[in-house]
Parts: C-alpha cells; sequence; structure tokens
C-alpha cells in the first residue's frame, strides 16, 4: 500500500546524488518502522507515467525517514528526484527487503556507488549495538562518495570498531590495491593482507552492480566463506537482463489462457493470463487491477507471493533464495503460468 508522505528535507551528497528525508505522521510511524537494510519503493507520475523505483534506507531506526537517490543515464526517475524539494508529497510504500544482518555483530560491507546507501543504515545500528564493522566502498573518485559526511562520522565516533576503506577507479590513491574497482580478487587481497577479517565475520554483505556482486560472491565462495554467511541487494544489473524463454508449458497455457486468482490483503481477486501477456503482473495491469511491484527485473521482491494452486516459472530470479523456491515463493512480475488455473498468495509470510 502507498502513502503520500511530504519530503521535510533534501540534501545534496554528490553533484548527481540527493539524500531525500520524509516527514512521517505519528500515525504511519508504526508502518513505517524498519530493520536496517530494508528498503522504499518510492511512486511519481513523470512526464505522464507512472513510474516506481526502490531505493534503500540510509538512516537508523530514530532517525528521520531518509533514502539517497543518484541520478542514472536515462533513468527517469532518479532524474526527476533530483529537483525535488522540501514540501513536495510522494506516494511511498511501507518498508520491504530482507537484506537484514539478523544480529551479526561482526560484519565485512562492500559496496559500490549508491549501493551505500542501506550500508550506512546498517553500519550505524550494528556499531551502536556495540558491534564490530569494516566498509569497503568503491567509487570514481573522491567527490562521487554518497554519505561521505555520514561515514566519517561513524569513523570519528568508533575508531575501535569500524574500519573504512575506500576504493577508487578514477583517482590515484598511494596504496595501490585500492586503486580500480572492486573485484572478488582484491577482496580476498585485502583479507590475506589482514586489512579485513572475512574468516571471522559473521555477514558479508554486498550492494552495487550485479557485476560486482556476482564477482565477488564467487571469490569468497571460492575461499571457503560460507554461503550462508553471504548476503547482497542488487536493484539494477549491468546491461541488458538475460530473461529466459517461455517453456513449452507456458506458451500453451497462454494460449488456451489461465484463470489467474490472488490473495492481496485479504481480499480474493480474479483475471486471466492470455498469449499478449508476459507475466502475471501485466496481465493485472491489462485488466485493470494493480498487484504490488517496483523494479520488474526480479531483483527486489516486492512482487513476491507463492504459488498456492497450480505452477508458474519465472523469467528472471534475482533475489529470492532456494528455501523459498522450495516452499512454492515466486515473483509475479517474472512469472509466467504452466498450468490452466494459477492462484498467488501475497498475503503468505
Amino acid at each position: 500500500m502507498f502513502h503520500d508522505l511530504t519530503i521535510s528535507a533534501v540534501h545534496p551528497e554528490t553533484d548527481s546524488a540527493v539524500a531525500i528525508s520524509f516527514d512521517v505522521p505519528a500515525e504511519l510511524a508504526a508502518a513505517f518502522a524498519f530493520e536496517p537494510g530494508q528498503y522504499l519503493t518510492l511512486r511519481a507520475s513523470v512526464s505522464g507515467q507512472d513510474i516506481r523505483r526502490s531505493y534503500s534506507i540510509a538512516s537508523a531506526p530514530g532517525e528521520p525517514l531518509t533514502v539517497g537517490i543518484k541520478r542514472v543515464d536515462d533513468g527517469a526517475f532518479s532524474t526527476y528526484a533530483q529537483d525535488l524539494k522540501p514540501g513536495d508529497t510522494l506516494q511511498v510504500m511501507q518498508p520491504e527487503g530482507r537484506f537484514v544482518t539478523k544480529g551479526a555483530r561482526k560484519i565485512v560491507l562492500i559496496a559500490s556507488g549508491s549501493g551505500i546507501t542501506p550500508m550506512v543504515s546498517i553500519a550505524s545500528d550494528v556499531l551502536d549495538q556495540g558491534g564490530e564493522v569494516t566498509v569497503i566502498y568503491g567509487n570514481k573518485r573522491t567527490d562521487t562518495i554518497m554519505f561521505r559526511d555520514a561515514l566519517d562520522g561513524l569513523k570519528d565516533r568508533y575508531l575501535d570498531r569500524f574500519t573504512m576503506i575506500h576504493v577508487l577507479s578514477r583517482e590515484p590513491q598511494d596504496v595501490a590495491i585500492l586503486n580500480g574497482r572492486i573485484t572478488g580478487e582484491k577482496v580476498i587481497a585485502l583479507g590475506q593482507a589482514g586489512a579485513i577479517d572475512l574468516i571471522g565475520a559473521d555477514g558479508v554483505f554486498l550492494c552495487g552492480p550485479g557485476e560486482m556482486i556476482d564477482d565477488v560472491s564467487a571469490a569468497l565462495v571460492a575461499a571457503d566463506i560460507p554461503k550462508e554467511r553471504i548476503h547482497f541487494e542488487r536493484f539494477y544489473q549491468d546491461g541488458e537482463v538475460p530473461r529466459a524463454p517461455k517453456s513449452a508449458a507456458a506458451e500453451a497455457a497462454a494460449a488456451s489462457g489461465v484463470a489467474v486468482e490472488v490473495m492481496l490483503d485479504g481480499t480474493r481477486r480474479l483475471f486471466r493470463f492470455e498469449a499478449q501477456d508476459d507475466t502475471v503482473i501485466d496481465a493485472a495491469a491489462r485488466q485493470g487491477l494493480e498487484l504490488p511491484f517496483s523494479c520488474k527485473g526480479g531483483m527486489c521482491c516486492t512482487c513476491r507471493c507463492k504459488v498456492a494452486e497450480g505452477s508458474a516459472e519465472m523469467a528472471v530470479n534475482y533475489s529470492l533464495e532456494d528455501w523459498e523456491l522450495k516452499a512454492g515463493f515466486t515473483l509475479a512480475c517474472q512469472a509466467r503460468p504452466t498450468s490452466d488455473k494459477l492462484v498467488l498468495d501475497f498475503d503468505a509470510a
């Protein structure tokens, strides 16, 4: 559900990024309570188009609800957001996401660009709880570092428990390993040099471009870091996202038409999936039914639901974990029915 929230502050982070804070009224305080690492889905009409995007929360619990938005090339919403000002109103969905520490006390956070946003919230909370945090943060230059003041503030406040490592690709640094982009090889080398403790960490958290996440994750697994300690959040993928073609079963189901039933907020809704529809979200929208979604790229989990009856395949999945797949969860923005009837439960835990 979206709520209208008024912007209370806009703070330029770099020449192409802003931090936007919201005024949350008392009656919505419980609805917008969040765990560090979660995100908000923002919605606005931009040039006549209904656009929604997911942005991670950068504030710690108890601070003004804040997101960081970096302008990307051809990014309709991110460009629009740069001109927002206090007093403007946005539609905001309640916090979501599972990129959370779950009580971890010693963590390594690895981010590139705007991927630092959830890390600021996570680091602030873990340090406040007495934990130990190491951040590896990749950028082009010093002037492109988002939330630099916040990170410097953490370093000054928690000298003995917070380690900050900047990796710059277009600004030379004295230490060779800190030049270039973040790679799996570089992260492992930092561990071997004693700059970070990968083995002793309760969790390693990654956020940024898909290419970086894939490379570093693979290197960590190869270095015998248990997979259950590796967590990642991605809202975009470099280049065109490869989508699996429809299977023969999905093509046959779509050709004959599929009766789709969804449970959302305790209410059942019915519509049909037909040959012109690519995904369940598209079929619902064509028939005037709005289902929860944000990225439409299989990355953010806003459209997560459980298959209660029938079957479906996904074109892309970058967010559901193995246990969720085994439990029958799917992403509605990627789901294609493979049976003549499909029942999806958006209210399932």
